[in-house]
């Protein structure tokens, strides 16, 4: 079951800055009461991922320092 979204258009969604207008290789990101979902922007009746406020800190930080390619 989803759950609702804090606020926003779109439930909540949104992309990236940095998703390029071509749309081709696009996640898009909702903030949830308990947790921060991810889901393909192609498909957005699809599956979800959901992953606690510490995870998602905890991933964008590594991004930030680039960590991850």
């Amino acid at each position: 079951m989803r759950e609702p979204c804090i606020s926003g258009r779109d439930g909540g969604w949104f992309k990236s800055s940095y998703s390029g207008a071509g749309n081709t290789e696009c996640v898009e990101t909702a903030f949830r009461r308990s947790m921060t979902a991810v889901r393909d922007s192609k498909n957005p009746d699809g599956p979800m991922l959901g992953f606690s406020s510490g995870a998602w800190e905890e991933f964008i930080a590594a991004v930030q320092r680039k960590y991850l390619n």
